[in-house]
């Protein structure tokens, strides 16, 4: 800042001094400086390229601010949306410029305040407000699941209306979904497919935790003329961390509860050619009556393999068709033998106890089976199946960098202060 302002300041109280002394003392107080003096009106000072009053700026275009004549600099700007979000910009060095470097939102109105100095460094400000224009092209995205009570497991998900492809499309969208927890954990979303989002915490959810998502997307540049769009908020409650395990090979299942043991349940799993997939699923949901059928899962009607059935007390694990269900038909050779096309078999008191126990989002594991591994996407919730490195490779935020570290790790879970 010039100091000539303060120099002149000193030479007038000097002079006051000599000539009406104790006049003097008023002039060493605050409001003769000139930082002291309410900001005078800066529309002279300054110019933007902000629409007229009743048209609305093109969102795609930057804002730019600029110092009129030499008298003068710009020394601060501040543009706000509706929704708090704050435009990156970048001024000058000498102060006669200000240029946003982040993208505008569409279809929202920002309040502009400029704040300048004059050449003697008396403060000003200009304030503006306009609008945005509305986008041409919408980004929906629904969040799932429904808001309720899930088990540690359960992830979150979330659907887009139109494919984003580019890294740098994918991180604006991961920057505009919130999740938060309490208890805080770390957690990152996971790219399955350019239209699906998958969100998991580091290890399960811990039990009682409540987790709410939101989206800043609304109004948010994602690429070319596509804006992010409206999305309702989410709510959800971590249940009891309830887990089973079978374990093909000694055909028993474990289920705990907080780690507690609550019982151990004969079963038969997938035969050969059938085997029940390893790794761990997560419940889907839960059907008292189902009619399972061989062609279902490719078996001609009339084989040796076909097969027509009623099955009580079903709980969905797999998009594919894989259950863990009552099968009285089999009880000789649970706790014996694998003779299910890939269903985990059990008697029907056990499979009502299973049914009733667990919930949407519960843990159900696989070991020991000759089949395959469950797939992490596409047939269920297969999440887990993936450590954390691998989870975080699909994330266009945190790929690349290391595990704790990095500005990019502002998408992790924070605990409420």
């Amino acid at each position: 800042m010039n100091d000539t302002p303060r120099k002149r300041t000193v030479v007038s109280c000097t002079v006051l001094a000599l000539v009406i002394g104790a006049g003097a003392t008023a002039c060493s107080g605050q409001d003769s400086h000139p930082l002291s003096a309410r900001p005078y009106d800066a529309a002279r000072q300054v110019t933007m390229n902000a629409p007229a009053a009743g048209r609305k700026a093109d969102p795609d275009k930057p804002l730019e601010v600029t110092a009129k004549g030499k008298d003068g600099r710009i020394t601060d700007v501040t543009a706000v949306d509706t929704a708090g979000r704050y435009l990156a910009g970048e001024l000058s060095a000498d102060g006669a410029r200000w240029r946003s470097t982040g993208p505008l939102a569409a279809g929202t109105r920002y309040t502009v305040k400029v704040s300048t100095e004059d050449g003697h460094g008396a403060p000003g400000v200009r304030t503006v407000t306009f609008e945005t224009a509305s986008p041409k092209r919408i980004l929906d995205v629904a969040l799932g699941p429904k808001a309720g009570t899930y088990g540690v497991g359960q992830p979150i998900t979330a659907e887009l209306s139109a494919p984003v492809v580019a890294k740098e499309a994918r991180a604006a969208v991961e920057r505009a979904l919130k999740v938060q927890s309490w208890p805080g954990v770390e957690g990152a979303w996971h790219w399955v497919d350019d239209k699906k989002l998958h969100y998991r915490p580091k290890e399960y959810w811990p039990t009682g935790a409540v987790v709410e998502v939101h989206s800043n997307l609304e109004g948010v540049k994602v690429g070319d003329h596509l804006y992010g769009g409206a999305a309702k908020p989410l709510k959800l409650t971590i249940g009891d961390r309830v887990e089973a395990i079978t374990d093909a090979s000694t055909h028993q299942m474990t289920v705990k509860r907080n780690g507690e043991v609550i019982n151990t349940i004969p079963v038969t799993t997938g035969k050969p050619g059938f085997s029940t997939r390893n790794g761990v699923k997560v419940v889907l949901g839960k059907e008292y009556f189902v009619r399972m059928r061989g062609t279902s899962i490719g078996i001609p009607v009339g084989s040796a393999e076909s097969y027509d059935l009623p099955v009580y007390y079903a709980t969905r694990v797999t998009w594919s068709g894989e259950y863990v269900h009552a099968a009285p038909w089999s009880t000789g050779s649970q706790g014996y033998a694998n003779v299910s096309h890939g269903c985990t078999g059990m008697s029907t008191g056990n499979a009502a106890w299973f049914y009733n126990t667990v919930r949407e989002g519960d843990i159900v594991k696989v070991v020991n089976s000759l089949g395959e591994a469950m797939d992490p996407f596409g047939n269920g919730f297969g999440d887990w199946n993936l450590d954390w490195d691998q989870w975080r490779t699909g994330s266009a935020l945190l790929e690349g960098t290391r595990d704790g570290s990095g500005a990019a790790d502002d998408a992790r879970l924070r605990p409420r202060i």
